[in-house]
């Protein structure tokens, strides 16, 4: 791998990890634009580790409180922050078990372009739904196991190319009346262990190949994916209640124009 493709591909990881508008889709279309060939299993994890530090180190105040509260529970002691702890926990499962599940059915049938430009374009609309009828009156702490499953089963949905486990984690929060910011924190939040997991899964895979990359290209695109999603996280969460979602809408229809006028 050359500079400019390490850049290249973990920038676009760092910002479309958070931003509501498909990593997949992004990431069909840049060896396209660009001739280049797969980046290789231990470049997904190195970019992996890097988005992970990321929301782990912008959110280190409320994981560390998290988790304490979350210890403190296990001796029957709740407050408003074990409540969310248990809530990211519980939100993981269901996209634990589909992955179980539908891993291979999923690589094997639906990373086709069509269904990528598909979702883009639907999971988009529904985004501009949520934001435009959404009461946006709650926050995070006043999640209840229903709404969490919710969003949980609606992050199990991303696992469909295309789809954005932040853009239909942030919709399923806007529709359940979470303000914008709120369904985004809980979206950041709920991310971490999923990130975890597929970094894990990854990692797996690429033991089995078992081939040498250059670590100074793994340790490069994994800072780059840092501190671009890092970046992500905090402009996102800053602009929200100015801009909304219709500025991502709009991106994710036009994206999914491109990609239909390139496959059909």
């Amino acid at each position: 791998m050359d500079i400019l493709q390490i850049i290249v591909l973990a920038l676009v990881q760092g910002l479309t990890e958070f931003l509501p508008i498909s990593s997949s889709a992004h990431l069909i279309l840049v060896p396209i634009l660009t001739g280049w060939d797969d980046q290789g299993l231990a470049f997904d994890v190195a970019v992996h580790v890097g988005t992970l530090s990321a929301v782990v180190i912008y959110f280190r105040k409320e994981i560390s409180q998290m988790f304490f509260a979350w210890i403190d529970s296990l001796k029957g002691r709740h407050t408003e922050d074990s409540r969310l702890a248990w809530g990211v926990l519980i939100g993981t499962i269901p996209v634990g078990l589909v992955g179980l599940l539908l891993k291979d059915y999923i690589s094997g049938n639906l990373r086709t372009e069509l269904v990528i430009a598909a979702t883009t374009i639907i999971f988009g609309l529904l985004l501009w739904y949520a934001d435009w009828s959404g009461k946006r009156n709650r926050d995070e702490h006043s999640l209840s196991i229903k709404d969490i499953i919710i969003i949980g089963c609606a992050q199990a949905v991303a696992l469909i190319p295309g789809t954005s486990r932040s853009g239909i984690t942030i919709t399923a929060g806007l529709m359940l009346g979470l303000t914008a910011p709120a369904a985004a924190r809980f979206s950041f939040l709920l991310s971490i262990p999923v990130i975890v997991l597929a970094g894990g899964v990854e990692t797996l895979d690429y033991l089995e190949v078992a081939s040498v990359g250059d670590i100074n290209d793994l340790i490069i695109g994994a800072l780059i994916s840092a501190v671009s999603a890092y970046t992500c996280i905090h402009y996102f969460l800053m602009l929200l209640e100015k801009v909304g979602m219709t500025p991502f809408v709009i991106y994710r229809l036009l994206l999914g124009a491109v990609l239909l006028s390139l496959y059909l």
